[in-house]
């Protein structure tokens, strides 16, 4: 199992192997993993950065990390890693699936904008995450297809409407559930490409 955090001080993703680390004997790997886990969830302005210790030439640091998704919604594996290649050199090639899950809607969502800076400033910003997310699944459908991975992607539907007044909203969330467990249980819940491709 893979994770992605931000390291706001390098302003660069940080790929975590939680597989690797729970196998750890090493003292500190528990308390790293809660690190992780807690940093990958920390929405910046929502929740506080996650401070991770770090010792470079034996002098001891902080780095603060917070969600991966100021980074990229979502990832797989580095673009530069050509899995068909490796898989073919080391006698490895077999029928490979992957499966996205965006916890999103992927049309538009048309809102009505205050003329404030605030709500400007953050219709921009969600304008940005949302195309963002887009990007990241065409890089990710262009990377599978190189590598010969059969694609499958799911996502919010177009047609869940449910009122979302605010972040973590419990009538919204179990909305959500019921809605995304209909979709898994009709078969229908997969595409083959990330829509507008």
């Amino acid at each position: 199992m893979w994770i992605s955090t931000t390291n706001l001080d390098a302003h660069q993703r940080v790929i975590w192997n939680m597989t690797k680390l729970a196998a750890s004997k090493h003292p500190r790997s528990l308390a790293l993993f809660h690190d992780v886990m807690l940093a990958s969830a920390a929405i910046p302005g929502a929740f506080p950065p996650v401070m991770i210790d770090v010792e470079l030439n034996g002098i001891p640091y902080q780095e603060m990390h917070v969600d991966g998704g100021t980074m990229a919604q979502v990832f797989v594996y580095p673009p530069n890693v050509k899995l068909a290649d490796l898989s073919h050199s080391q006698d490895g090639e077999r029928e490979r699936q992957l499966y996205v899950l965006m916890n999103t809607r992927m049309d538009p969502n048309w809102a009505q904008t205050q003329r404030s800076v605030l709500s400007i400033a953050g219709r921009a910003i969600s304008s940005m995450i949302h195309t963002q997310g887009v990007g990241d699944l065409y890089r990710i459908y262009l990377t599978a297809q190189r590598d010969q991975i059969q694609f499958n992607l799911t996502y919010i539907p177009e047609d869940f409407l449910q009122d979302h007044p605010e972040e973590f909203d419990n009538t919204f969330m179990q909305a959500l559930y019921a809605r995304g467990y209909q979709h898994a249980v009709s078969g229908q819940a997969w595409v083959k490409r990330p829509p507008g491709f």
